[in-house]
């Protein structure tokens, strides 16, 4: 039986718990998930003060295994489909309650037509239409938040907001924007208020 190189690195990335490095946030560095650095390298100006929640309409997953694959997947689709340098999300929340680094605080993601480069996205693993996300994933993003503001890489009155708040899209759907709408940090009227 003949296995794919990418599949058995993955293999051996999830074996041999090389998946444990963290970075600023203890979100996982693209070059441990991945195995190869991201290709978005215009700069992002800090501390960000937006954050936009989406979701990736994908399979969920539960497990670090599943969420490897899912995020890797979830690459290969932004590069290989949709056309773009790289994940366009600055960071993906899976449902085991990790975060993975995607353009990262530092680069301009392709997440938010418009906004760009005044904000991050992150895309929770997962179609949120009709259910929430898991605990794990909603609490770790919410404690990668504060983290942010506590390592200035978000500013303490940042805004929280749904992808919909932003382009016409059903992205985060309707139960995680409904969640999202009471964090201390969401913002009513984006469009209005950000112009």
């Amino acid at each position: 039986m003949l296995v794919a190189p990418s599949l058995l690195f993955l293999v051996f990335l999830v074996s041999f718990g090389t998946l444990n490095a963290a970075s600023e946030c203890g979100e996982i560095p693209i070059t441990e998930w991945s195995g190869t650095e991201s290709r978005r390298k215009q700069p992002l100006k800090g501390p960000i003060d937006l954050v936009v929640i989406q979701h990736t309409v994908s399979n969920d997953c539960f497990t670090d295994e599943e969420c490897l694959l899912s995020v890797n997947s979830l690459r290969q689709h932004h590069m290989l489909l949709a056309g773009f340098k790289d994940l366009g999300y600055s960071f993906v929340a899976g449902g085991n309650g990790k975060i993975y680094e995607g353009a990262g605080w530092n680069h301009i993601g392709a997440h938010t037509l418009h906004y760009n480069n005044i904000s991050i996205g992150i895309g929770f693993i997962g179609d949120f239409r009709e259910k929430l996300p898991t605990q794990q994933a909603l609490q770790a993003v919410q404690d990668f938040l504060a983290c942010g503001v506590e390592n200035n890489l978000l500013t303490e009155d940042y805004h929280v907001v749904g992808h919909q708040q932003l382009i016409n899209t059903l992205s985060p759907g309707a139960v995680l924007q409904s969640e999202i709408e009471s964090w201390p940090h969401w913002l009513d009227n984006a469009r209005k208020v950000l112009g």
